[in-house]
């Protein structure tokens, strides 16, 4: 289920929703790698806090810890959200990250292979020898030829077919 802006905004802290504001699709593109990274960093940060709050506030409704408080809590659900939101945010920038270590490597495929393109078309560089020759052909099917007629077959197959109805109507 997605969050609306509006949920993301209720819970998070202003500093939180600053961060998180940055892993939305037009700011997101426009962060340079090193903010990435610091941005990366922040958050999980912050998502590791909320996750622990969580724990917490879980521990203490079940009596298994004492309270932060003076009374144990009664619920985490602004907490979850909030760590819902968090943990949206971070996929949002891992993808970010894998997108442009990806982009990059295409990139150092593409270069690589204009360089050896441009050593290909120098005038000592072997020539490739492979030739069309007579073009495309259509491969032969490696499956064996089925010489019963279909007509056969259905026939054979409506026999077996009364056969067994005579058997089962006994």
């Amino acid at each position: 289920m997605s969050i609306s802006r509006r949920d993301e905004e209720r819970a998070l802290t202003r500093d939180e929703r600053e961060i998180v504001t940055k892993t939305h699709h037009p700011a997101l593109q426009e962060l340079d790698d090193k903010e990435l990274s610091s941005v990366i960093k922040l958050l999980r940060e912050r998502r590791d806090k909320a996750s622990g709050e969580v724990q917490r506030r879980k521990r203490e409704m079940r009596g298994k810890a004492a309270p932060k408080g003076n009374e144990a809590a009664t619920s985490a659900s602004g907490n979850k959200l909030k760590l819902e939101v968090l943990a949206t945010a971070m996929r949002r920038l891992n993808a970010e990250r894998t997108r442009r270590e990806e982009m990059g490597s295409q990139i150092e495929l593409a270069r690589r292979a204009l360089t050896l393109k441009q050593a290909s078309d120098a005038k000592d560089a072997p020539k490739n020898t492979r030739h069309a020759r007579k073009g495309m052909r259509k491969a032969a099917s490696e499956r064996r030829q089925n010489l019963v007629r279909p007509m056969e077959t259905g026939r054979q197959r409506k026999a077996g077919a009364v056969a067994q109805a005579k058997r089962d109507s006994r």
